[in-house]
């Protein structure tokens, strides 16, 4: 898959050991949001904002996981 963006490597994009399209798409429009957010987060020059930013992305990693766990839930 060549080199990864933030979002990506943040939402572990590659790693969907079933295969499940679900999951597929889960991780890629979550990788979307958080490379829109660090975008944001690198253009701030105000730590209060790119502070907010932090707390988005960490916020979009933990619901990719819940809605991961919830598709594979067996």
């Amino acid at each position: 898959m060549g080199d990864q963006t933030f979002g990506e490597r943040a939402v572990g994009i590659t790693f969907n050991p079933s295969g499940d399209n679900t999951v597929s798409i889960l991780k890629r429009d979550i990788a979307a949001f958080i490379d829109h957010c660090q975008k944001e987060r690198e253009a701030s020059p105000d730590h209060e904002v790119k502070r907010m930013y932090s707390v988005a992305i960490t916020e979009a990693q933990t619901a990719q996981m819940w809605a991961v766990k919830a598709a594979t839930w067996k």
